[in-house]
């Protein structure tokens, strides 16, 4: 059984006992967190739309961290134009607990 779930403005195919890493969350380490914005729910059919209003899908908060970072580099030839940026973007680490239906 698995379920597609939106947050942070990305989609994402979750089974039980997965570990994802999504856009950071207000949670800390230890909490729970539920994810209302259920797509599409399979076990042995795919059910989507109304099939899936209340949906939702639990899942346990395990860290919050930050990405390696990611180097943006700005040049324009021939007048001495160089800009260098980096970047690390945060992230919650969840295991998803379980899926209700």
């Amino acid at each position: 059984m698995y379920a597609i779930i939106a947050t942070g403005g990305k989609q994402y195919k979750v089974s039980e006992g997965d570990v994802i890493k999504v856009e950071k969350l207000d949670a800390e380490a230890g909490n729970t967190v539920t994810f209302d914005q259920v797509i599409a729910v399979s076990d042995d059919t795919l059910k989507v739309g109304d099939a899936v209003a209340n949906a939702t899908v639990s899942a346990t908060v395990m860290e919050q961290g930050r990405y390696r970072k990611v180097i943006v580099y700005k040049y324009k030839r021939k007048t001495g134009y160089h800009k260098k940026n980096g970047h690390r973007q945060y992230f919650t680490q969840v295991k998803i607990d379980k899926i209700n239906l």
